[in-house]
């Protein structure tokens, strides 16, 4: 299979031997580290070097295993076999504990070989082999991929990519649970065939309404017990099952639907023909739809389409509270299992979906970020719904980003790839319109109303009551007298932004970070939203004493306060993260907006990300300007794409909608652009800017980001960094910019000092090599372990 254009800002490949390149035409390689790295130290450094046929090396009886550890380090660690080896052999993906300095871990065996570095009489015995097979195949191919593409140690790859109990060593195991049915003579049994035992006779009635059976939970919970369960058993009417506890064959499992399919419009039609004609192959499609046109209905008929060949289909998500409302949907239409994977599960639920997807008994796999790391036994398809999201991208430690992972994942194992948003990220379009990947426009929505349009409300001269202009005020007042729902949008958290005197102009600012405390009311209380530091409300002004303190600018609680003392007669749910700790709190607010009653939603951008909700006419945009200008060139992208996102919860149902979007610059071209003639020729315009610029998706970038307690330590190693790295490519005459070091846009946060030194370059695969070298520079040198360090791949954000 050719391997596609490389994407801008997109992972593919893995490395080459040529230049430690990135092609997918390789995908297995001998990790041993980064080449020509400065100091030459034993089993630190990766290599590029080829196996034949794709394969690990292996020997009947390896005399050396090589483990990956979680570690920060950039290298495997030799052991020897245990005397016992495990049925299926020595082999890469199998778990083992091993003595680590002074504790006991659980790593992975990576490779297999007949001699190692050090005398074997040197090395430590591995202490157990926790598995009788090895991990699978393609899960342990996608961490070793994500691993040199992201330039993060392996053992800590590995380590994070498994749930928490396989981390711990336990066995990769279903748990299950009872399932009693009726047997042959028990189907043959009348009604009347148990006259002196009527509760037996009524349970044996109660399994026969029940083809399948019954869980043992369900039957006790009918106020049947134990005892009568083991009496039909023994008359052979009965027979128990054990039945694992995820994704248990569910009744009618013959029959895929249990609800039919949705009648598809002709472009949801065409859209859907396009992705049938390539079922079995890499077939990478951008499906960009306006909010409401029926993107999830194409995705449904796609997942009809691929589990009834036998196959698995995963569903991306951006957030946990998208997962309930996907469920939901994807239960309903479909009999066959559907599993759920994020941060929300217990650990024991966890593990019990990864194994069904690994097993291949849960034919249809959605989850949040780290889902993509979950194996599956027959791929059929990857599905990443709002695909531009930046919650697809893991801020810290393992820095990957969950839809690049997906593209290098669909073209490995040669299958569809559906990317659907309504505001698709550039890097996505400019894939698109090049070519590479289909463009699948939905242009109308399933109702027969058009998308909202973004009305510019000029906040210059206005007074504004908890952030809202009179105009605004009035807007919500009309629609909340003709029975709908609006929803106030401010992505602003707490009470106000800030606290300040009114006197000398002092404001409460963080100790430990460069940012202003947020003020709180629900506790009372100053809040640090970077480093989580909370202090109480000064009585007074700590400057100079006066006790005239004022709250600056709207948060959602003042907002919250202003509507529900302008409008009291109706409800007002506030929803950001605050006011969701508690479990399902999210759920049970929704659930009362979908009721349809009127009522006022104030809420973060947590309901700005594909909810449905119908009754909501008009959404306020309270602070526009907030998103829209940042030092991040890619603010206007992303501050764009939530105005969109938000303005689609407007006008989805029987009622056209409306959106106002309050600013203080409505003359700005490029909002102008936006209202205008939306968010296509923005991009459009915005693509020809970064062009210009050289800046993603026209050049890749990578971000070396130091921190420390003491400035003049990440100011050094940064320097130091700064000159050796430019020393090596003027040498290798390797065509990467290399930028910094300089402070990070916050550079105190935490009680930390943050800088950052910029990788630039029109080639991915010189900006990986100098990436592999400097990522070994600074394992090699002392002053780098007394200053934290990463190196991000594709950044997303350089705050």
């Amino acid at each position: 299979m050719p391997p596609p254009d490389p994407l801008p800002g997109t992972a593919y490949g893995c490395l080459s031997p040529a230049r430690n390149a990135l092609s997918v035409a390789e995908p297995s390689w001998e990790l041993t580290g980064p080449p020509e790295t400065p100091t030459r130290r034993r089993g630190a450094q990766y290599s590029t070097r080829p196996v034949a046929g794709g394969q690990l090396p292996e020997s009947p009886a390896p005399r050396v295993l090589r483990v990956a550890i979680p570690s920060p380090l950039h290298r495997l660690f030799d052991y020897r076999p245990a005397r016992e080896a495990p049925a299926c052999g020595w082999q890469p993906g199998l778990r083992v504990r091993v003595s680590f300095g002074r504790r006991e871990v659980v790593g992975i065996v990576v490779e297999c070989r007949d001699r190692g570095e050090l005398p074997l009489s040197d090395l430590k015995p591995v202490l157990a082999c926790l598995d009788d097979t090895p991990l699978p195949e393609d899960w342990l191919w996608l961490c070793r991929f994500t691993a040199r593409y992201y330039q993060h140690p392996l053992g800590d790859t590995l380590h994070q990519a498994l749930p928490v109990l396989l981390r711990q060593g336990r066995a990769l195991a279903a748990r299950t649970r009872e399932r009693w049915a009726l047997t042959a003579a028990g189907h043959a049994a009348g009604s009347d065939a148990l006259p002196r035992a009527p509760r037996q006779a009524a349970l044996l009635e109660m399994l026969r309404q029940h083809p399948h059976g019954l869980a043992s939970q369900a039957i006790l919970a009918q106020s049947f017990s134990r005892d009568q369960l083991k009496a039909l058993t023994a008359k052979g009417l009965v027979e128990r099952h054990e039945e694992p506890l995820a994704a248990a064959p569910q009744p009618d499992a013959d029959h895929l639907l249990a609800d039919p399919a949705l009648p598809l419009n002709r472009e949801q039609a065409h859209a859907l023909s396009a992705l049938h004609e390539r079922l079995d192959a890499y077939h990478p499609c951008l499906l960009e739809g306006v909010t409401g046109s029926g993107k999830t209905e194409v995705y449904l008929q796609l997942i009809e389409a691929v589990v009834g060949r036998g196959r698995q289909a995963l569903v991306l998500v951006p957030e946990i509270g998208l997962t309930p409302q996907t469920l939901a949907r994807f239960r309903k239409r479909f009999r066959v299992p559907v599993v759920a994977l994020h941060s929300g599960l217990t650990d024991h639920e966890r593990l019990d979906a990864w194994e069904a997807a690994a097993s291949g008994r849960a034919p249809i796999v959605i989850g949040t970020r780290s889902a993509i790391f979950t194996p599956l036994a027959r791929p059929g398809a990857i599905i990443v719904d709002e695909e531009h999201d930046s919650s697809y991208k893991q801020q810290d430690g393992l820095r990957y980003h969950a839809r690049d992972l997906a593209v290098a994942r669909a073209h490995h194992h040669g299958i569809p790839l559906l990317l659907g948003s309504a505001t698709p990220s550039l890097e996505s379009l400019a894939r698109a319109r090049r070519g590479d990947w289909r463009h699948l426009p939905l242009t109308r929505r399933a109702t027969r109303h058009a998308p909202a349009g973004l009305e510019l409300l000029d906040l210059r001269g206005r007074p504004r009551l908890g952030g809202l202009a009179p105009p605004a005020l009035e807007a919500i007042a009309e629609t909340l007298k003709a029975g709908h729902q609006v929803l106030v949008f401010i992505n602003r958290r707490g009470f106000a932004p800030t606290l300040a005197c009114h006197a000398c102009g002092w404001l409460a600012e963080c100790d430990a970070c460069d940012a202003r405390m947020t003020l709180h009311r629900q506790p009372p209380l100053l809040a640090c939203h970077h480093c989580d530091r909370r202090r109480a409300l000064p009585e007074s002004c700590p400057e100079c004493g006066s006790i005239d303190l004022r709250p600056l600018g709207s948060g959602t609680e003042r907002t919250e306060e202003t509507l529900a003392g302008r409008f009291p007669k109706v409800p007002v749910h506030r929803i950001d993260r605050d006011s969701t700790r508690r479990r399902d709190a999210f759920e049970n607010a929704l659930a009362e907006v979908r009721r349809g009653d009127p009522c006022l939603l104030v809420g973060t951008q947590m309901l700005a990300k594909g909810h449905h909700l119908p009754h909501v006419t008009l959404v306020v945009v309270v602070n526009a300007d907030a998103g829209l200008y940042a030092s991040d060139f890619r603010a206007l992208e992303q501050g764009a794409q939530l105005l969109v996102q938000v303005a689609g919860r407007a006008g989805r149902a029987a009622h056209p909608g409306r959106v106002l979007v309050q600013t203080m610059h409505p003359d700005d071209p490029h909002l102008r652009l936006l209202a205008e003639r939306g968010y296509a020729a923005l991009a459009d315009q915005l693509l020809e800017e970064r062009r210009a610029a050289a800046l993603p998706p026209f050049r890749f970038l990578a971000l070396l980001r130091l921190e420390s307690a003491r400035e003049e330590a990440a100011s050094e190693l940064g320097r130091r960094a700064a000159t050796a790295l430019r020393g090596w490519l003027a040498e290798r005459e390797l065509a990467v910019d290399c930028l910094g070091p300089v402070p990070a846009p916050m550079e105190r946060r935490q009680g930390r000092y943050h800088l950052q030194l910029m990788l630039s370059a029109d080639k991915r695969s010189a900006l990986h090599e100098a990436s592999a070298w400097l990522t070994a520079w600074l394992e090699a040198t002392p002053e780098a372990r007394r200053v934290r360090w990463s190196l991000d791949i594709d950044p997303q954000t350089l705050s």
